[in-house]
This record gives structure tokens, sequence and C-alpha cells, in this order.
């Protein structure tokens, strides 16, 4: 089971959020500040970690700040009572990696939480290997009998999700808000195009194919 950290002041509202986690299958641990969050997570594995900004002792900028600096790589959810750029700006200078706006709309949350999730899987799996064929995360390459192809981002990661979990259906949207970000002003149709490159590339490729189940999305499927 996973472990999720929230860290907010407001008691209720971290009451509501650890129950709605809770009924989703997570485990959840609840801190008040960023000063008892840290304390946690030195005993204790944390998966994800949802926190608020304004809080007492310390706020959640020196708290992502401070984990970052540690070397602490897991997804990092922050919650703002205000929305400004220059908010948005010092949390992802400080290491946030998504952001949401109270009052917390709690099915939006765990979505982003599940995305994020996902992310943070894929990115410390790092490589993926199907027969003689190897996805390399770091580098964005696909080799195959010694030969390597380098693929821009955004069709490696749709290709190395889609891998990752054969036989699996994907919308597009669900491929839009994971690889693109569910702020993301493109439509689904750039997901449409990004899988007509990657069959254009890997056409003789016999380890795999990208299958479009009409009505639904894509899937892929290993055929050795």
């Amino acid at each position: 089971m996973l472990n999720i950290l929230v860290v907010e002041d407001d008691k209720n509202l971290r009451k509501l959020m650890t129950a709605v986690l809770l009924k989703n299958d997570y485990n959840v641990l609840s801190a008040e500040d960023g000063i008892k969050a840290l304390e946690i997570m030195e005993s204790s594995h944390v998966d994800l970690l949802i926190s608020d900004i304004m809080m007492p002792n310390m706020d959640g900028y020196e708290l992502t700040r401070l984990l970052r600096e540690a070397n602490y790589n897991l997804p990092i959810l922050m919650i703002t009572a205000k929305e400004t750029l220059d908010d948005k700006k010092k949390g992802f200078s400080v290491g946030t990696d998504d952001y949401m706006v109270k009052p917390i709309d709690m099915d939006e949350m765990l979505l982003r939480v599940a995305a994020l999730l996902r992310r943070s899987r894929i990115m410390n799996e790092n490589r993926l290997e199907i027969n003689d064929v190897v996805l390399d995360y770091n580098a964005l390459t696909v080799t195959r009998n010694g030969e390597s192809i380098l693929l821009p981002k955004k069709e490696f990661y749709l290709l190395f999700k889609l891998l990752s979990y054969p036989k699996q259906i994907f919308t597009r949207s669900q491929l839009m808000d994971e690889i693109w970000g569910m702020d993301s002003e493109a439509d689904e149709r750039t997901v449409d195009v990004h899988i007509k490159r990657l069959r254009e590339k890997f056409a003789d490729f016999p380890e795999f194919d990208i299958v479009t189940v009409r009505g639904l999305g894509y899937k892929a499927e290993k055929k050795l």
C-alpha cells in the first residue's frame, strides 16, 4: 500500500483529506506543519507528499526546499489558498511537482495524486526491456540489436508508458494528463499525432504493436 503524507494545519481539512485518501486504499500519515512532517519522514517511507503552503513553524515552501536539498525525490503536491503566478513560480522553483488551489475538490485531488504516482513509478524504473529492445528513460533512447533511436521527450514518455503496462487500455485523456500534464492547453488529437509518429518509427519492430481500441484509446501489445 502506498504511503501519502498530508501536511495541513487546518485540522478539519486534514481529517477530510485523510478520510478520502484512506477510502481510496492509500495509507495516510499526517502532520500539522513542516517540522512534524520532517520528523515523520525520518522514520517512515513516504511515496507522495501533499502540503499546504501557509503553516506555522515551517511552511510548505521551506519543507519542499529542505526535502529536495536532502535528495528526496518523492512527488510533491502543493496546496495554496490563493492562486498567483508568483506563488506558482516560488513553488516550482523549490521543487514542487503540482499545484492545487483551495477550496480543494477531492475528486481532482485523487486524480492528481494518481497521475503523480504513475509518473514517479515510471521515472524510478528508468529502463524497460522487451526481448532485444531496451528503452532507456534517462537517455530517451530505444535500442535494438546495437542500434539506437533517440526520441523527442513526449514520444518517448508515451511509448514508455504504454509498454510499461502491456494490454492495458489508456484513454487519450489519461495519456494527456500524465504525459502533457492536467493543465496543458493541447487537445487530445496531440496524442493521435504522437502515436502516428511512433508507429512510423517502429513499424518494422516485431517485438510490440501500438493498438487502437476504437472508442476508448490505445494499448501496447508485446508480440514475442
